[in-house]
């Protein structure tokens, strides 16, 4: 059986819902775009409370302004959050 080539070195997929906006929070500025319920394809785990989003469940796609050290791209750490737990987050 083949090995599945890593999600991390192939591009990221677009995200073609909504306008992006940036929020400024403790830890610096993020990219913040709603994802739809009707484009919510597939589940994610929060990494706010840890919890699965799950498929066709409105949410947040949430990546930072600037890439990370060893990171190309800003958008290779975006993350998907509970509308709420990213509200809360500070």
């Amino acid at each position: 059986m083949a090995r599945r080539t890593s999600k991390h070195l192939s591009p990221p997929r677009p995200l073609h819902s909504s306008h992006a906006s940036a929020q400024l929070k403790a830890d610096g500025r993020w990219i913040v775009r709603t994802m739809p319920g009707g484009r919510a394809v597939k589940d994610y785990r929060c990494p706010g409370c840890e919890q699965l989003i799950g498929a066709g469940t409105p949410h947040l796609v949430v990546w930072p302004d600037l890439p990370g050290l060893g990171v190309e791209r800003s958008v290779d750490d975006r993350r998907h959050w509970h509308t709420g737990c990213w509200s809360r987050r500070s």
